[in-house]
């Protein structure tokens, strides 16, 4: 039953991606996935009744299906944090296994149907040996797509962290649970390697894929919220900092204008101030701004920003007009966008929530 549950549920995200407009390349791929995932179900449902027997033609397509997964959790990343380009010529790359695979199989697919279903009834005999090199393979695909997905996502982590000063609404999540929920599903694959255990739990992956997507507004209605031109200056930066075009003298003056610019205009205030934005009003390249922030205060632009923005608010807070302010209201004035990234802000500056700072600070 739960097979049947997860092949309909396949259809259903389907059918909610086909009727978005505007449909972008991570949508299309999840859509290729979701389909993917329902034509799995169904080879495995078939297989495990029996029914596959009276079509005998199908029997053996499903084997090299596997590799497939990793692949489309692979090239989803790359498409939803904008890595995309390098990697779409390298397709034809990532798919040799599996082409490898069915040519291997073409000998087995000119059999007969009485033919096929003996080598079926014999637990593969004549074709042992590319049924253990293929578990095999199944077994390291899992595991390196799960391996490559993190770093591209951690990548994706570290690159926002240099470009915003605010990424509440960047949620990354949803990418997290796919890694997470598809290395589950390998798990069980190279622990148990029962079928039914493992095709449950691909229904019940999903299953989940359909709940989360209802929860999640990021899924179907919009990318996220990151900009591909801010994406692209950081990519450049490959050489080291000494090799590159920032002169000492450069650096030292745009640092001063920088502090000026932080301390005077009090420009972090800005909630939705980006590298980018800082950087033009420098006339400076963003790249150097960067580099200047790292030099200079060895941290991130989204730490030397919100650094900013919690030194603010303790100024505030010291001031007695403000006593009938909210502790919220005064976060969002020094340029915070929400309560939660607030918070995560001021408990990693001062080891204290705001509450506990503010009833040390009145005793």
């Amino acid at each position: 039953m739960i097979y049947i549950t997860g092949l309909s549920i396949s259809l259903f995200i389907a059918a909610l991606l086909l009727k978005k407009k505007k449909k972008s390349r991570s949508d299309f791929i999840l859509l290729g996935w979701i389909l993917f995932i329902a034509i799995h179900l169904y080879f495995f449902y078939i297989n495990f009744t029996g029914d596959i027997y009276k079509t005998p033609h199908l029997l053996g397509i499903h084997f090299p299906l596997p590799l497939f997964h990793g692949i489309f959790l692979y090239y989803y990343v790359l498409s939803v944090t904008h890595q995309f380009s390098k990697q779409k010529k390298l397709l034809l790359v990532h798919l040799i296994p599996i082409i490898v695979a069915y040519i291997y199989l073409s000998s087995f697919f000119m059999l007969s149907g009485q033919e096929k279903i003996a080598v079926f009834e014999n637990k593969g005999k004549g074709y042992e040996m590319f049924l253990s090199v293929g578990l095999v393979l199944i077994y390291i695909s899992g595991i390196v797509y799960m391996i490559f997905s993190s770093i591209l996502l951690k990548k994706y982590k570290k690159n926002i962290h240099s470009q915003f000063s605010d990424i509440e609404e960047i949620d990354l999540s949803w990418l997290q649970f796919l890694i997470y929920g598809l290395g589950l599903i390998w798990g069980i694959l190279i622990i148990s390697n029962k079928d039914e255990y493992i095709f449950i739990g691909l229904s019940v992956f999903v299953i989940l894929i359909g709940f989360f997507g209802i929860q999640q507004k990021n899924i179907f209605k919009k990318e996220y919220t990151v900009y591909k031109q801010q994406q692209k200056t950081n990519e450049s930066k490959k050489k080291k900092y000494e090799k590159s075009g920032l002169t000492d003298d450069l650096a030292n003056s745009s640092y001063i204008l920088l502090m000026q610019l932080m301390k005077k205009e009090k420009c972090y205030k800005e909630n939705d101030l980006s590298l980018n934005s800082l950087a033009t009003k420098l006339e400076i390249h963003p790249n150097y701004l960067s580099e200047i922030i790292n030099r200079k205060e060895e941290k991130s632009f989204y730490d030397f920003i919100n650094d900013f923005r919690i030194e603010e608010f303790k100024t505030l807070l010291k001031n007695s007009k403000n006593q009938n302010y909210t502790l919220l209201s005064l976060a969002y004035e020094c340029g915070f966008n929400s309560k939660s990234s607030f918070n995560r802000c001021f408990k990693k500056s001062t080891g204290k929530t705001p509450t506990q700072y503010l009833k040390s600070h009145r005793l």
